[in-house]
């Protein structure tokens, strides 16, 4: 994106912005940003907008803590509003909502279960079982994954098919805590199954 060539004349300095989840491409909200918001959200790839009650910068979690972490930011074709893919750190709308248009924020079943893996691994809740498994180390990660994986094989000889799905829905799951560890997404795993398909 070549920031020079955006119109922030047509609003008075300011371009709006639609903001949609990365993954489940869920829109979250609208905002607005000067070329300083934007220049900000470039730099700390924290989504800064221009507040128009408050007339002042203004990035999104800075007293609830829910951040809109930076994915992408492409133009539209006429170069005055800007489409921003973000992952979001909790609630988005300030009333606790998923979004601000009432909507849940909810992605197929893996990548939701990858965004509950995310928050505790952001915000650990006491007594959780997936911040103990990562709070256990990379080789019990990995460990849990292969007797998971283990236990599926077995299932799979059998003809039970309430205990084979209870297995594979653990596996997944320990799987995606395994990625979470690693630092890597489910996104990254499909990106590169379908770069095998092309």
């Amino acid at each position: 994106m070549n920031v020079s060539e955006l119109n922030f004349n047509k609003l008075g300095g300011l371009i709006p912005c639609v903001i949609q989840d990365s993954v489940t491409n869920v829109v979250l909200m609208l905002g607005f940003m000067n070329n300083e918001a934007l220049q900000k959200t470039l730099a700390e790839k924290k989504i800064t907008f221009f507040s128009r009650s408050k007339q002042r910068l203004w990035t999104k979690g800075e007293t609830t803590g829910n951040f809109l972490h930076l994915v992408s930011i492409m133009p539209d074709c006429d170069n005055d509003t800007l489409l921003i893919k973000v992952r979001p750190q909790g609630a988005v709308c300030h009333t606790g909502s998923d979004t601000c248009f009432r909507e849940k924020n909810n992605s197929d079943a893996l990548h939701f279960l990858e965004q509950i893996i995310q928050e505790r691994k952001q915000k650990p809740k006491e007594g959780s079982y997936t911040n103990r498994l990562l709070n256990s180390g990379i080789n019990k990660v990995a460990q849990k994954v292969g007797e998971e994986a283990v236990e599926l094989v077995i299932e799979a000889k059998d003809n039970n098919r309430e205990l084979f799905l209870n297995e594979a829905a653990d596996l997944m799951y320990h799987f995606l805590v395994l990625l979470a560890a690693k630092g890597h997404s489910l996104s990254e795993v499909e990106q590169l199954l379908r770069q095998r398909h092309q």
